[in-house]
């Protein structure tokens, strides 16, 4: 990665903005999955305004690299005051924008991004839906990214490089 990359990531980083969930959020979208690693989850509330249902706010979480984590914090931002069609036009190199051309092992963290609007704004969550009333505390009405890595479903299996029965 060049280092002018380097340094818009560690300056985006320094004051990661929306990061967190989102209290009565009218939309939720997730992609990627604990197994390989990489996941991020996008929450989106909607204000009404000069007669358009437009994005006020818009959070995240991500257990992913720091360049997805600098991506989703600029997307939070860039699609504040957007219709939901509006952010859905937006493509994986609009939503980096301000960090610049991504280097080809990178691309997949703006894609990422991407991935978790459209599965927020899908069209059945997009449609003009009122908001659901918040849970109480002691319910969560989508499992967090956490949970997703502390219960998994499978068993953990640990395999040894080296033998530790051998001497060296």
């Amino acid at each position: 990665m060049n280092e002018d990359l380097q340094k818009r990531i560690q300056q985006a980083l320094a004051n990661p903005q929306n990061m967190g969930e989102l209290a009565n959020a009218d939309a939720v979208g997730t992609v990627g999955s604990s197994d390989c690693g990489e996941m991020l989850r996008m929450w989106v509330k909607f204000k009404e305004q000069n007669g358009r249902r437009v994005i006020d706010k818009a959070t995240f979480q991500s257990f992913g690299c720091e360049t997805a984590i600098a991506v989703a914090s600029l997307a939070t931002e860039l699609i504040r005051g957007k219709t939901a069609e509006e952010a859905l036009a937006l493509k994986s190199e609009e939503l980096s924008g301000e960090l610049g051309p991504l280097p080809p092992m990178k691309i997949h963290c703006a894609q990422l991004v991407e991935g978790a609007l459209r599965s927020a704004l899908s069209p059945q969550t997009a449609a003009n839906v009122p908001p659901t009333p918040p849970l109480p505390a002691t319910q969560a009405a989508v499992p967090t990214l956490l949970d997703s890595f502390s219960k998994p479903k499978e068993g953990l299996k640990i395999v040894f490089l080296d033998d530790p029965a051998k001497p060296s």
